[in-house]
């Protein structure tokens, strides 16, 4: 049995690792704002909400107090936000207002960093703690991206996988950072990859990918590190 807690557990690729990641007799705590519908689901699988809200300060103490001395086996912050119409055609980074930059490195960075920093005694309990970061390719060199805070926040988070995987080598819990192209993630999980495939031609990976990629991470022993996944859509030409 493990248990995990997934942030950003209420929609897109989040709703996916809630519904694909945990075997029967696992237990799941759901970070999100809004309540995840997953909850309804009757499979065998405990589920358990977190109401919190990543721009507050408050979150991470929220979180922790939910959790109490629960052990967590597997770790997935799977949060990013970015620039008001950052992915139209149209978007100029001149017109971003400071206040938007700011929300963004918080709830990208700080609360990232924060969150994970009050849940490591839980991840200490574990016989083999995992923690997996979800990046974007929008953090790697090269990849014409214009979103000034958004495309910041995502090369941050490798570092904070770096440093953090440093920091706690020595006790045997693994940190991976997994950095998705543009995902599918409008198409509900239980939907299946064929339909995200067929109606985007190569162009947005379908969540299960990225759901069967962290199920092999998770699965591998305590001998093994994954460092770094970098999953662009075949299509795309510019990652």
């Amino acid at each position: 049995m493990r248990k995990y807690i997934i942030f950003g557990a209420s929609q897109g690729l989040g709703d996916a690792f809630v519904k694909g990641l945990p075997d029967l007799g696992d237990q799941v705590w759901l970070v999100s704002r809004s309540r995840p519908n997953s909850l309804d689901l009757q499979d065998g699988i405990q589920r358990n909400w977190i109401q919190a809200d990543l721009s507050q300060q408050t979150a991470a103490n929220i979180i922790v107090d939910a959790l109490q001395e629960e052990t967590l086996d597997v770790l997935i912050y799977n949060v990013g936000i970015w620039e008001k119409e950052g992915f139209e055609d149209h978007y100029d980074f001149d017109k971003d207002e400071p206040a938007e930059i700011a929300n963004i490195i918080h709830v990208n960075i700080t609360s990232t960093i924060t969150c994970i920093q009050a849940l490591l005694p839980n991840l200490r309990k574990s016989e083999a703690g995992k923690m997996i970061l979800i990046g974007s390719t929008a953090g790697l060199a090269h990849t014409n991206n214009s979103q000034v805070s958004f495309v910041a926040s995502k090369f941050g988070l490798r570092g904070i996988a770096s440093a953090l995987r440093e920091h706690v080598r020595k006790e045997g819990i693994a940190v991976t950072c997994i950095n998705p192209g543009e995902l599918a993630a409008e198409i509900p999980y239980e939907e299946g990859a064929e339909r995200a495939i067929s109606e985007y031609k190569g162009t947005r990976i379908p969540v299960q990918d990225i759901v069967s990629l962290v199920k092999c991470v998770v699965s591998l022993s305590p001998a093994a590190c994954v460092k770094e996944i970098h999953v662009p859509a075949i299509m795309d030409l510019n990652a």
